[in-house]
């Protein structure tokens, strides 16, 4: 990994560098996912069908494109048991911290007759995307689907691509079957976004579409955008690890490898206020790319995207953190949750040496789905809430009103809505 002291001039090129993972920078992609869009839109299953044979080579039509109960059970068969316990567990941790995040309906009462207040609903139809491609994530699975149940949506629909005989990967349906989704689609893609965001006459129209996918689902995603609601454009996966002189370089190094092996475009950035650990980890991330399976895919992540900056002072290293505002990190230093108290901008901030980024994207609870690209600046991780909608409650008595109608009155003529005005005025006419 690149070795570098942290400056102001080298913090700005790294997050430069990192803005240009973001799927928004793919236009050269963007008129293809265009027209598979516009073909779903216009032509619905019929497009449908031809995509899948043509991207996945399965003939799909009406009678193959859902996965069916039978299917599901052999999925089961198919999976170890022992996993599938840990499917269940992990499933539990993420029902239990998401009910946490529930929130109620209120009303505020006054005296004069006004009420106010706020009504919670769940949306009535999610969308969830799961890839196939080359790796299965039944991570991804429970991830997307725990909080729209815990948030009461109605129905799940979950798209994911199958191969050319039509088999779905059997973890990825037993996740789907253990955290509740509702139907199940042999679609992947562009066209899988498509049909969700318009519906066929096999795939249902959704509210909302959330889950990760290659640049082609990124785009289609927020091509569709308005016409249903999405949790995030998602860009390559990222992790910025803050250690001193206390971190022990060896987790250090694997933490850091552990989103590296994603895909080439991953980052993974270490910010230490200590040169030897710099050294230290540098020396470990060598000696782990020679047993890793991916270390090809590491390696390129590494030499694009990979940077140990050894930072003056904590401030500076905490400022820099603040800046990238990473997917994922962690904290290993001597006092990881004063640190913590510092940190503004972050999608999950794990603390101390025995929590590692894996334990959050399997098992511990919080969603793994999360902001990158800096966007954790402004955006939360996928929650209870993006399954939500708040509707606003307002009711005046007349006397309520009263008090205050020429208030609101002179308000609306201030800005020219006379017609305004006069919805208020008539309740106030004296004959």
């Amino acid at each position: 990994m690149k070795i570098i002291k942290l400056t102001e001039d080298t913090k700005n090129n790294i997050l430069n560098d990192l803005l240009k993972r973001s799927p928004s920078n793919y236009g050269s992609y963007e008129a293809k996912v265009a027209e598979i869009i516009e073909n779903v839109k216009e032509k619905g299953d019929e497009a449908v069908f031809a995509y899948t044979e043509q991207f996945d080579r399965f003939s799909q039509n009406a009678e193959n494109i859902r996965v069916t109960k039978a299917e599901i059970e052999d999925a089961y068969n198919s999976v170890d048991p022992g996993l599938i316990e840990v499917y269940r567990k992990s499933a539990e941790n993420i029902r239990t911290f998401h009910a946490k995040q529930l929130r109620n309906s209120w009303m505020d009462m006054k005296p004069d007759g006004s009420i106010l207040g706020q009504r919670m609903t769940p949306i009535s139809k999610a969308g969830v995307y799961v890839p196939g491609g080359k790796a299965a994530y039944p991570s991804s699975v429970l991830m997307n689907i725990i909080p729209a149940k815990v948030a009461g949506v109605e129905k799940i629909i979950m798209t994911t691509p199958c191969n050319n005989e039509g088999k779905v990967n059997p973890s990825t349906l037993v996740a789907a079957d253990i955290a509740g989704a509702d139907l199940i689609f042999k679609v992947g893609g562009a066209q899988a976004i498509a049909a969700m965001a318009f519906g066929t006459a096999s795939i249902p129209k959704v509210d909302k579409i959330t889950g990760p996918g290659n640049i082609f689902v990124a785009l289609a995603k927020k091509a569709v955008y308005g016409h249903v609601s999405i949790d995030s454009v998602a860009g390559p996966s990222e992790i910025l690890v803050l250690a001193d002189e206390t971190a022990n370089p060896r987790y250090v190094a694997a933490d850091l490898l552990s989103q590296a092996e994603h895909d080439e475009l991953a980052s993974a950035i270490l910010i230490t206020t200590s040169e030897k650990l710099a050294e230290q980890v540098n020396a470990e991330v060598e000696g782990f790319l020679e047993k890793l399976s991916r270390r090809e895919i590491i390696s390129k992540s590494l030499e694009n995207y990979g940077y140990i900056l050894v930072a003056e002072t904590l401030s500076d290293a905490v400022d820099a953190a603040n800046e990238i505002a990473s997917e994922h990190l962690e904290i290993l230093m001597k006092n990881p949750f004063e640190v913590m108290t510092k940190i503004k901008n972050a999608g999950a901030i794990f603390l101390g040496e025995y929590s590692s980024e894996p334990l959050g994207d399997y098992f511990a609870g919080p969603n793994h789905i999360l902001p990158t690209n800096g966007t954790a600046k402004f955006f939360s991780p996928l929650n209870v809430d993006d399954f939500m909608k708040k509707t606003s409650i307002i009711s005046y008595s007349e006397e309520a009103l009263e008090k205050v109608h020429k208030d609101i009155e002179a308000f609306a003529k201030s800005e020219g809505l006379t017609a305004h005005a006069n919805s208020i005025a008539v309740r106030f006419e004296r004959s």
